[in-house]
């Protein structure tokens, strides 16, 4: 059983298992919806935060590359890990949001998932778009 989302977070779940560095970065959990979307979330806290009171940029860019696996995980089928990945600050968040991530396989190939996506907070006022990200991610073979 992996990870317990908050009571805001409500219809997510985590992945089995462990990964040490996002489970100390996050949580995050994914949740997909009727239509077979994928979205990814986490509640942003002040240990999300940077010196300045916003969200960190290397928290928000760990959290959009675990959502390039949560978005692909159809195609991915086992093991993958990242060789690419590029992002774009758009606007900066901040702690007690709820921090989402929506993106879509760009194409698949034989060894290689290209990615993209978005990730956004929800606040009162609407979401706001805080990066764009995009990453190329490749499966590797299970060694005996």
């Amino acid at each position: 059983m992996g990870k317990i989302p908050g009571e805001r977070l409500t219809g997510y779940q985590s992945w089995d298992g462990t990964d040490p560095f996002e489970d100390h970065a996050g949580p995050f959990f994914f949740k997909r919806t009727e239509t077979g979307e994928v979205i990814c979330a986490f509640e942003a806290t002040p240990t999300h935060c940077n010196g300045g009171g916003f969200l960190h940029g290397g928290a928000l860019m760990t959290f959009a590359d675990f959502s390039l696996f949560a978005i692909g995980s159809d195609v991915l089928e086992g093991p993958s890990v990242t060789v690419s990945f590029n992002a774009e600050f758009t606007a900066a968040g901040r702690a007690g949001t709820i921090v989402e991530a929506r993106g879509e396989v760009v194409q698949n190939t034989g060894s290689m998932v290209f990615l993209r996506g978005q990730v956004y907070s929800r606040e009162e006022e609407g979401e706001r778009i805080l990066l764009n990200f995009s990453g190329i991610v490749k499966r590797v073979k299970r060694r005996p």
